[in-house]
C-alpha cells in the first residue's frame, strides 16, 4: 500500500468519516472544544476520500489501537515481543515510537499494577534519583506510601530531588524500566518526559503520614530554604479548608483577623462559605454577610496574601497539636 501522504488532522476525519456519524458521535464525547472544532472543520473541508486512503487508515488505526492495547495489557516491552510476530520488527517499533511519543504512554506502566511492599523491595537500594523518578511517575498515594517506609536519612533526599526534577531523558527512563522490569522493550521516546516538579512531590507528600512529611520539610528547609517554602505553601490551600472538622475550623476562627476571613471568604466557593458560617454564631455570620456586601471589589493579590496568611495560621496551629489536618499516612485518626 502506499504511503499515506496525509497529516494527522486529515487522517482524523477520514476515520470519522469512515466510522459513520452515531460512531464519530461517541467519540466526539471524548474530544475538548477545541478538537472538535477543528476536526468538523476538516471533515466539512474534505469532498471526496479516495478508496485507498481510506483503507490505509484505518489499517494505520487498527495497528495502532491493537499495539495500545497490548501495552496496556502488559507494558512496552509484552507488547513489541506481539507485535513483532504479528507485523514484523520494523513495523512493530514504529508503532510503539508513535505511541510512546504522541500517545504518551506513562513510563513504569508495570510498577502502578505492583503492590507497594514489592515495589518498595525493588527501588529501596537504588540511588535516590532513581527512587525519586520511579516515584514521580506512581500515583500520589503509592507514591506516599513507599516514601513513608524509606530509612529516614533517604526521605528527604528523594523529595527534594522530584522537586526539583524537571524533564528526563527518555534514554533515562527507559534504562530504568528495564533494571525494574526484566523484558521491558527500550524503546524510547522521543519527546522528553514531564517526570516531577514541586507539583508532583506536593502530591506525593499529601499521601504521606506528618511524622514522615514533618521530618523531610524540617531537613529540605535546611538544604533548600526556598523550595521547602514553596512546597508548604502548596500543601494546603485555603479552599481545602472544607476537609476540616467543626471544632477545627472553630478554632482558626477565633485567631485570624477578620479582616483576613473576609477577604479570604471574598472569592471563595460557597462550599467554603457555608463551612465557615456553620461554624460561626449567627450573630457573627450577619456582621459577616454585611461587611462583605458593602466592602465593593477588592484586589486579587489582597485576597491570595489573606489566604496564604490563613492557611500558615492553620500550619502552625497543626504543628502545635492543636487541629488535625487528615492526611494519607494513619497518624491522622483520633481516639
Amino acid at each position: 500500500m502506499k504511503k499515506l501522504e496525509m497529516n494527522s488532522r486529515e487522517k482524523a476525519a477520514v476515520l470519522m468519516i469512515s466510522l459513520g456519524p452515531e460512531v464519530a458521535a461517541n467519540v466526539y464525547k471524548h474530544l475538548s472544544e477545541e478538537e472538535m472544532e477543528w476536526l468538523t472543520l476538516q471533515i466539512s473541508s474534505m469532498k471526496r476520500i479516495d478508496p485507498e486512503d481510506k483503507a490505509g487508515v484505518l489499517d494505520e488505526f487498527h495497528d495502532l489501537a491493537m499495539a495500545q492495547n497490548y501495552i496496556t495489557q502488559g507494558g512496552i516491552g509484552f507488547a513489541k515481543s506481539v507485535l513483532e510476530k504479528a507485523v514484523g520488527e520494523e513495523k512493530a517499533m514504529e508503532l510503539i515510537h508513535r505511541l510512546t511519543s504522541t500517545l504518551q504512554v506513562r513510563p513504569f506502566e508495570f510498577a502502578r499494577k505492583a503492590d507497594s511492599k514489592q515495589l518498595l523491595n525493588f527501588i529501596q537500594n537504588e540511588h535516590p534519583q532513581t527512587i525519586a523518578l520511579v516515584l514521580a511517575h506512581l500515583d500520589p498515594a503509592k507514591s506516599g506510601q513507599i516514601l513513608s517506609e524509606l530509612p529516614a536519612e533517604a526521605q528527604s533526599d528523594v523529595a527534594r530531588r522530584i522537586a526539583t526534577m524537571d524533564r528526563m531523558n527518555p534514554e533515562i527512563i527507559s534504562e530504568v524500566e528495564l533494571i525494574l522490569e526484566r523484558n521491558l522493550s527500550q524503546a524510547g521516546m522521543q519527546d522528553y518526559a514531564q517526570s516531577g516538579g514541586i507539583e508532583a512531590v506536593v502530591q506525593v507528600l499529601n499521601g504521606v503520614d506528618r511524622t514522615t512529611e514533618r521530618t523531610i520539610l524540617d531537613t529540605l528547609e535546611i538544604q533548600d530554604p526556598e523550595l521547602a517554602e514553596e512546597i508548604k505553601k502548596r500543601m494546603f490551600v485555603f479552599e481545602d479548608i472544607v476537609t476540616l472538622d467543626a471544632r477545627a475550623i472553630q478554632r482558626i476562627i477565633r485567631e485570624v483577623s477578620n479582616e483576613d476571613l473576609l477577604l479570604a471568604l471574598k472569592v471563595s466557593s460557597d462550599d467554603v462559605k457555608d463551612m465557615v458560617y456553620r461554624n460561626m454564631s449567627q450573630r457573627m455570620v450577619e456582621s459577616f454577610k454585611e461587611d462583605m456586601e458593602f466592602m465593593g471589589p477588592v484586589r486579587l493579590r489582597d485576597v491570595e496574601e489573606a489566604q496564604s496568611r490563613i492557611v500558615g495560621i492553620i500550619r502552625r496551629l497543626e504543628d502545635m497539636g492543636e487541629i488535625v489536618v487528615a492526611r494519607g499516612g494513619g497518624d491522622d485518626i483520633v481516639v
